[in-house]
């Protein structure tokens, strides 16, 4: 995130102090509701800047996901490349391209966007720093954690890990690196006082959930596979 442009008004005006008011009298469990319905309220989403980052957001995870199992049922990448390890590395490499175009449509969208007044202050600047160096956190040390075919869906290309890892920071959470991912963008939102990126960080951890719930079980029948052809030898 350190290469994506500093903070900026965007046009329009920004929000009033008293647009932050009249929450009090909720009840905790109409809170979530009330927020997204808030946000909704501030933001634009037929601007053509917030259709293409979340377009962009959501089609991230469903491409590497399919291109994953295409590859694991097929090879083909393999064949292609040569070795499952020079296939793995090409994809990693076009899934950070598509980061890096994900995070630069992301910051256009919120450029786009007026800021909200209640959250253009230190204290929510300061806030959102904090959470992006956490999220950076989590994503640096998963990175180390697990290697680069770890990380970029080397086991689909049939390069499984000995153990399961259980270093920090999968030792505080799971999906560690999904989880900083949403916390950098939700610190980014912050810092640029921006309600379309808040609303489009809550975007990324929809798409993100959507994809831990078909990644994990067909994580888990791949090893199941290699243990079941472990003990058969």
């Amino acid at each position: 995130m350190a290469g994506l442009p500093g903070p900026g008004r965007g046009r329009g005006r920004p929000f009033p102090r008293e647009c932050c008011e009249g929450l009090g009298g909720l009840e905790y469990g109409q809170v979530d509701v009330t927020v997204m319905a808030w946000l909704f309220g501030y933001v634009d989403v037929t601007d053509s800047a917030f259709i293409v980052a979340t377009l962009s957001i959501a089609f991230n995870p469903l491409f590497w996901n399919m291109v994953a199992r295409w590859e694991h049922n097929t090879r083909a990448l393999s064949r292609v490349f040569g070795s499952p390890h020079a296939a793995c590395y090409c994809l990693g490499a076009v899934i950070l391209l598509l980061n890096c175009v994900r995070s630069h449509c992301f910051t256009e969208a919120m450029k786009s966007q007026p800021k909200l007044e209640g959250l253009d202050c230190h204290w929510a600047y300061y806030l959102g720093l904090a959470i992006l160096a956490v999220g950076t956190l989590f994503v640096t040390t998963s990175f180390l954690a697990l290697g680069f075919t770890g990380t970029f869906l080397g086991d689909y290309f049939g390069i499984l890990m000995e153990a399961k890892v259980t270093s920090f920071p999968f030792s505080v959470l799971d999906n560690p690196m999904y989880w900083g991912s949403t916390a950098i963008y939700l610190g980014w939102s912050l810092m640029h006082a921006s309600p379309a990126g808040l609303l489009l960080t809550a975007v990324v951890a929809l798409s993100y959930t959507i994809a831990m719930l078909y990644e994990g079980p067909f994580t888990e029948e791949i090893y199941w596979q290699k243990q079941k052809g472990a003990k058969s030898k």
